[in-house]
């Protein structure tokens, strides 16, 4: 009788994932949307990242170590993420006492404040900017051109807003529009991390490989939005600019792929994604198209956020060994 049967409390089964390892890949997926940044704004980009990962990583140690005396958890990488996509969400010239505002709103508000990691119901670096968005709205709209004899230029989103709203038609703004080319490869205005499609392709290629991520969001959020603008611009398309446009420009794939997916502010099972999704793509197209902002990804993850709670409870899978009744 030297055989003793245990009996344990799940999870029984166990992976090797850390959130350290989770958070290390995103970062590494970002590089070359960081270097295209870089490259075309300059310095900047390197300054406002280091301020924004620097606040985000001492506001957490600080408000653990000596408000909360609990044990820190800036060694899960978790607040460098965080610092990384709020920065990613700036405008290349934004002061940098702005920058740190946002961190303190993103880590103490976004993300402590409900528990810290695991325990948000909102991506903390949207709230960061959002809350930027809304406090500073001059600031965090004004974008440098990335021509060398321009100082400041509006998005590619805000200029056809605009033109639209100016009365002007479709076919008469697209020869003041850079091409296709440039908004792929990056060289627009923009945020930090938005600029430069392929290269948020490639990070998301990363995430994939490492399957650190699966499809469902990111590709549901891009045809739900080029369904829905492909739909409007279709039944008027002198008003209603197309779709590969609104894809390839804003923060489509930088919040699709890198900010939509985390897993604490998204479902759990693969049918809640795609409701998720869904709701992220019509959401942000109805806030580009009808509403006062020429963004709208931000605002639209921040709402479906809301929406997770609902979705993991009434959208699941039916439990093993359930009896169906006829």
């Amino acid at each position: 009788m030297n055989k003793k049967l245990v009996i344990a409390p799940s999870p029984h089964i166990h992976g090797s994932d850390t959130t350290s390892r989770l958070m290390r890949d995103v970062l590494i997926a970002l590089i070359p949307a960081f270097a295209v940044s870089v490259i075309v704004f300059g310095i900047n980009s390197l300054v406002i990242t280091a301020v924004a990962v620097g606040a985000c990583v001492l506001f957490e140690y600080i408000i653990q170590k000596f408000l909360l005396k609990g044990p820190n958890t800036i060694v899960n990488l978790s607040a460098v993420l965080t610092g990384v996509l709020l920065a990613f969400n700036m405008p290349p010239h934004i002061p940098l006492w702005i920058v740190i505002i946002g961190a303190l709103v993103a880590i103490g508000v976004g993300k402590i404040s409900f528990g810290g990691l695991g325990a948000n119901p909102f991506n903390p670096a949207l709230v960061g900017r959002v809350f930027l968005l809304i406090s500073f709205p001059v600031q965090m709209t004004t974008y440098p051109s990335p021509a060398p004899d321009a100082m400041s230029g509006a998005t590619p989103l805000a200029f056809v807003k605009e033109a639209l709203k100016s009365g002007r038609s479709v076919s008469d703004i697209m020869p003041d529009l850079i091409s296709y080319q440039d908004m792929f490869i990056g060289f627009k205005g923009g945020s930090l991390g938005e600029i430069a499609a392929a290269a948020l392709i490639l990070g998301f290629i990363y995430l994939l490989w490492r399957r650190v991520i699966t499809w469902h969001i990111p590709v549901v959020i891009v045809l739900t939005m080029g369904i829905f603008s492909g739909i409007l611009h279709l039944a008027a398309p002198e008003s209603y600019i197309g779709p590969l446009f609104h894809i390839l420009n804003g923060g489509t794939l930088l919040g699709a792929i890198y900010m939509a997916t985390d897993y604490v502010t998204s479902p759990m099972v693969r049918k809640g994604m795609v409701i998720y999704a869904i709701g992220i793509g019509i959401i942000t197209i109805l806030i580009r198209v009808f509403g006062a902002y020429p963004e709208g990804m931000s605002f639209a993850i921040l709402i479906m956020n809301a929406v997770v709670p609902l979705l993991n409870k009434y959208v699941k899978p039916k439990r093993f060994g359930e009896v169906i009744q006829n």
